[in-house]
């Protein structure tokens, strides 16, 4: 008999080689009927798969994050047997699950497909998915293997670089691709699909091996959930942030200047100013000093501090002067320039913690194929800050990080948050840099602060940066989409590298600890996901222009100015829009630009020295005074603007 350790830490007692399945159906008939996928001992495994010593198993449904990476990984096999059956002269390669669906990596040779291709190849995935296909997992040596891959140069170069009795292929109809596994029970689960596009990918994302057309689909148990994700997706094409950017006027790209380096038209540059003041202001409070330093340095500060070994291949090339040797390179991060700051004065105990914020914009060279939009860029601002401090006080600030980057998600309508727990690889100790001591307290000081700030966390590991663990937010849109805002991280290499120091009480020369931290992350990115996450309607206190006054005719100009200097002496951003054009256009274009307010202004309001208002999506707010209106823009901007 084996002993199986249940999630809710019940243990049950089983026959050797019973199976995932078997432990499902002795708990109930309907979870067994709802099971897609299992892990073992924290090891992925087949619901079929002989279970022979005594463990912990967790059983995943369509539900889990687990059950639909097996879902949608074991459609990715569907959609290659569909490929490889319309198209017998296509080289199948990789086609991972993601985190919404899978993509399979072709390459088609002569032959080209497009979105009038995806029909047929739905329809073909759907007929093998009626089959009820079994997913079989077997071992292969490496000699079987590359003889049966002898025609397909990338499964080849795969293979090659495992080792024999590493290789496993997964069998479903008729079948067969090199897999480390993780399936469904059977194709039959597979109820409804779609091809979603298809785009270029090098082999191995290296420019210099062949381009592959990579595949994008999605397949749902059920054609209900299709249909809901097809609305979603129509939905977030109308939010995209390089639709609305260009709509609302925000941001441009120009080949001239260099692609995924943005141009900030007036509009989008204003918007910038207005989220770098609101943070300014709220890290005054808290104690913060603005520092500012040059957009590159010498290639010896990154040497340094780490970053040319991790992150030289993702840096533009280095810029060589007229002196002999001397090499500089494009900033890519702004912390090993703050600890040079740090570095400028001696610092006693007393003098700590030091909080160093700057907007600074740094450069990393990405791949093209990578870029997009203002989420993947080669040039883009970090909201930064280095706090240095001693080791008794790092709880205190980490904590106060943490408070500041919740301020700054409760004022621009972020509320539905996970907290990630960030740690290393203990596999890939080569990844990181610095003591397992100084790893391990760092860790601990995250994981303490978060379950003391109540926050709801889980814990990633391998997904810590190269010098420290970190504590990174993933923000639900409004659409659903995770996204990861904002990140604190705690780091003692930093200070190793770069000598910083300060005088104890004990007169005694002591490391300080260093804290990184951006709520924002990159203004970039973030503006991009505020957008889509708003569609367009920021939250009033950000909003480029919170009123257009809009006249009846030219008789009311004048009037139309009065009301714009009294919401101004209000603190109110408004415009005229004294155009001869109809009211009802006037209205339209005001609409599409997201103006929250529209005011209103003919013949009867001026005799009144009132306004009519009407609201953003139709709400008319009727005729009253300016000091009413502003009063209800306070409000407004009082509900979602919280207090730091």
């Amino acid at each position: 008999m084996i002993h199986i350790t249940l999630p809710d830490g019940s243990i049950k007692s089983f026959e050797t080689n019973s199976t995932p399945m078997d432990v499902a159906k002795s708990i109930s008939e309907g979870l067994a009927r709802n099971v897609i996928s299992a892990s073992f001992n924290n090891e992925t495994v087949e619901t079929t798969a002989p279970l022979t010593a005594d463990g912990s198993l967790t059983l995943y449904t369509w539900n889990n994050d687990e059950g639909k990476k097996a879902f949608w990984h074991s459609s990715a096999h569907v959609l290659a047997q569909s490929i490889q059956e319309l198209y017998p002269e296509a080289k199948l390669t990789i086609g991972p699950a993601i985190e919404n669906g899978f993509y399979y990596d072709v390459d088609f040779g002569m032959t080209s497909i497009s979105d009038k291709d995806f029909n047929t190849i739905e329809n073909k995935m759907l007929e093998i998915a009626r089959g009820k296909h079994e997913f079989n997992m077997r071992s292969a040596s490496k000699a079987e293997a590359l003889e049966l891959y002898k025609d397909n140069p990338y499964k080849t170069e795969l293979i090659e670089n495992l080792e024999d009795g590493t290789i496993t292929f997964c069998d479903h109809s008729t079948f067969t691709d090199l897999c480390r596994g993780g399936h469904i029970p059977n194709t039959s689960i597979i109820k409804a699909t779609k091809i979603l596009s298809v785009a270029g990918a090098y082999w191995r994302g290296d420019e210099t091996k062949p381009q592959l057309t990579r595949v994008y689909g999605i397949t749902f148990p059920k054609q209900k959930e299709l249909t809901e994700y097809l609305a979603l997706l129509e939905e977030a094409k109308k939010r995209d942030h390089r639709k609305l950017g260009k709509e609302l006027e925000l941001f441009t790209f120009s080949h001239k200047v260099g692609a995924g380096l943005p141009l900030w038209l007036p509009k989008g540059a204003a918007l910038r100013e207005r989220l770098e003041n609101f943070l300014k202001a709220a890290q005054k409070k808290a104690g913060y000093e603005m520092v500012m330093t040059p957009h590159i340095g010498q290639k010896e500060l990154y040497v340094t501090s780490g970053h040319y070994e991790k992150y030289g291949e993702d840096s533009f090339q280095s810029i060589k002067t007229p002196k002999m040797d001397e090499e500089f390179l494009l900033k890519p991060m702004n912390c090993p320039h703050h600890c040079e700051i740090y570095n400028a004065a001696q610092w006693s105990y007393k003098d700590l913690p030091k909080r160093y914020a700057e907007f600074g914009t740094v450069y990393r060279y990405e791949q093209s194929g990578e870029l997009h939009g203002l989420t993947r860029v080669r040039g883009f601002t970090q909201d930064d800050a280095h706090l240095f401090c001693t080791p008794d006080q790092l709880d205190a600030e980490f904590k106060n990080v943490i408070d500041l980057v919740l301020y700054v998600f409760g004022s621009l309508g972020f509320e539905n948050f996970t907290a990630q727990v960030s740690l290393r690889d203990p596999e890939n100790p080569d990844k990181y840099i610095g003591s397992l001591e100084n790893w391990e307290k760092a860790e601990q000081a995250i994981i303490s602060a978060a379950k003391d700030k109540g926050l709801n966390y889980v814990i990633e590991t391998g997904e810590a940066a190269f010098y420290g663990p970190k504590l990174d937010f993933m923000v639900k849109d409004a659409l659903g989409r995770q996204w990861q805002l904002g990140t604190i991280q705690v780091d003692y290499n930093l200070p190793e590298r770069f000598d910083l120091t300060y005088k104890g009480s004990d007169n005694e020369l002591h490391r300080p600890v260093m804290i990184h931290r951006a709520p924002f992350g990159s203004m970039e990115r973030f503006i991009a996901i505020l957008l889509e996450h708003t569609g367009g309607n920021f939250p009033l206190w950000l909003m480029p222009n919170q009123v257009s006054i809009l006249t009846l005719s030219e008789k009311y100009e004048k009037y139309g100015e009065k009301v714009l200097n009294l919401l101004e002496k209000h603190e109110i951003r408004a415009l005229v829009d004294n155009r001869s054009e109809t009211i009802g256009k006037k209205i339209r274009e005001a609409e599409m630009n997201k103006t929250p307010y529209m005011i209103i202004i003919g013949e009867h309001e001026e005799h009144e020295n009132k306004i009519s208002v009407r609201q953003h999506g139709g709400e008319d707010l009727g005729t009253i005074s300016v000091d009413e209106f502003s009063e209800i823009v306070k409000t407004e901007i009082n509900k979602t603007l919280k207090q730091f």
